[in-house]
């Protein structure tokens, strides 16, 4: 089992070698596609064990069910993205806005940005964990100013600043938890190990584990994009190529997410209470902030990215509402979310390369203009604002009646309210572009790659409301009772 977990990591590591030596373009797509089609076979090898089994613990290794819920949609996202990235960069290619160079670059950094982001998922050190988050950060800025004009450069550097400060933040939290184990643990070399410290977390010094969490859900919560940390995010989404977007959104602010919740367990343990009413505060401050600015926005990336940031706030409201109902809905709305977000920004890459502007004041007749993207991006609006039967609008509604039988009835109908809001700010966005004529000759973006991955986006996050198999459900719950302090 150990040796699928390296395989996970080496994959994406071969991709991008095999991009960068490739002799072409063509090649550098194919290695850089299979190696991510590869990675998912391999790593849905190694999460099906785990789902309804024991974790692997080995080595640096550590894996258990929420860290396969996680590595699968990673492996899923990276995959749209690498299939979707092909008519993407080419046509920025034959517009003369990337070299060869840059293609070549571009495909072996994506690769890199898989490993990195797959290595979060699968070690027991909080340590490591933390590198390895560090890691994304480097190698994503270079991704996320790809286009080198200076737009893209600032949004890079921003990026980079904000999120390297806010990392650092959170390796004072890691620092504060070792030190409140040091007269448990004492020196050992195991103190930073996620198992070893889960098992001792009702002896963990209750003061040092409240700074603790503090600063892992500022420093973290940087990351996540969480509200008023959130402020790269926005620029970040916006300024990146389209498919780099979607792995931010649906795939990197995962990997915080992801860390967050190990330290939740934890201290929820040490101090009960104190760190899910935290990390209900932030959710529901990030839900209200993103439900705002959706509605004023009118850059379509733009409003993307602040509709990561409310999802983001849904489920930091569901971990933090802690039932096992919430949290299965919380886990639900993790899934949807990463499946449902590259289908909108693929429809948004698609409609900027199409109409050459992000403001959606500037873009009319995308109907007659571009009937696929207009379909995808109508049927992406539906799903993503929580409309039945797509699965965002399961995970919502299970988090919000999570909460309701836990008491939060105010929490509960304040999430609907904001919800329909969001709804409601979505559809007239997206709507909007729909109508009137487009005023001068406008052509869809072609290739069989785009539509593929679009194609099969759409049909994985209705299938996820409407036909949720009772294996994945089961696992599901199986987590959700561990999360909430039950035994698996």
């Amino acid at each position: 089992m150990s040796l699928e977990i390296e395989l996970i990591l080496l994959m994406p590591v071969a991709g991008a070698l095999a991009s960068l030596l490739s002799p072409g373009r063509i090649a550098a797509l194919a290695t850089s596609a299979a190696s991510a089609l590869a990675l998912l076979f391999a790593a849905a090898a190694c999460a099906g064990p785990l789902l309804d089994g024991p974790a692997i613990e080995y080595g640096p290794w550590y894996a258990d069910g929420l860290s396969a819920v996680f590595l699968l949609l990673t492996c899923i996202v990276c995959l749209a993205s690498s299939v979707y990235s092909y008519g993407y960069i080419s046509e920025d290619r034959r517009e003369g806005a990337v070299g060869h160079r840059d293609e070549r670059r571009y495909y072996v950094m994506l690769n890199l940005f898989s490993a990195a982001m797959m290595a979060v998922c699968v070690v027991g050190s909080m340590g490591i964990m933390w590198i390895a988050i560090e890691v994304t950060t480097l190698i994503s800025a270079f991704l996320v100013g790809f286009y080198k004009r200076e737009a893209d450069v600032e949004a890079s550097w921003k990026y980079l600043m904000i999120c390297s400060v806010g990392i650092t933040l959170g390796l004072m939290g890691i620092v504060l938890m070792y030190a409140s184990s040091a007269h448990i643990l004492g020196e050992s070399p195991d103190a930073l190990e996620w198992p070893v410290l889960y098992g001792a977390a009702a002896g963990l010094d209750p003061t040092l584990m409240k700074m603790a969490f503090a600063f892992v859900i500022i420093g973290f919560g940087t990351k996540m994009g969480l509200v008023p940390m959130h402020t790269w995010l926005p620029d970040a989404h916006s300024q990146s190529p389209t498919p780099v977007s979607a792995m931010l959104s649906a795939a990197l602010l995962n990997c915080a997410l992801y860390a967050i919740l190990r330290f939740l367990m934890i201290t929820e343990i040490a101090v009960p209470g104190f760190a899910s009413t935290i990390l209900i505060c932030f959710g529901a401050l990030s839900l209200a902030a993103a439900g705002a600015f959706i509605l004023i926005s009118r850059d379509f990336k733009r409003m993307l990215a602040y509709s990561s940031i409310e999802h983001m706030g849904i489920i930091a409201i569901g971990f933090g509402i802690g039932s096992p109902l919430a949290v299965f809905g919380a886990l639900i709305h993790v899934m949807a979310h990463s499946l449902t977000k590259p289908l909108m920004f693929f429809s948004a890459g698609n409609v900027i390369q199409g109409y050459g502007t992000r403001n959606m004041d500037e873009i009319r007749g995308l109907r007659k203009s571009m009937p696929f993207t207009a379909f995808m991006a109508a049927a992406g609006a539906a799903a993503l604002g929580g409309m039945p039967p797509f699965s965002v609008f399961v995970g919502e509604a299970t988090v919000i009646w999570g909460a309701v039988d836990s008491g939060m009835h105010a929490l509960a109908a304040a999430m609907a309210v904001l919800l329909v809001l969001v709804f409601a700010g979505l559809t007239r966005s997206v709507l909007g572009m729909m109508r009137g004529d487009p005023g001068r000759e406008v052509r869809e973006p072609g290739g069989a790659s785009r539509a593929s991955a679009m194609a099969a986006l759409l049909a994985a996050t209705l299938a996820l409301g409407l036909f949720m198999p009772d294996w994945l459900g089961d696992a599901l719950r199986s987590i959700a009772e561990w999360f909430s302090g039950g035994a698996r």
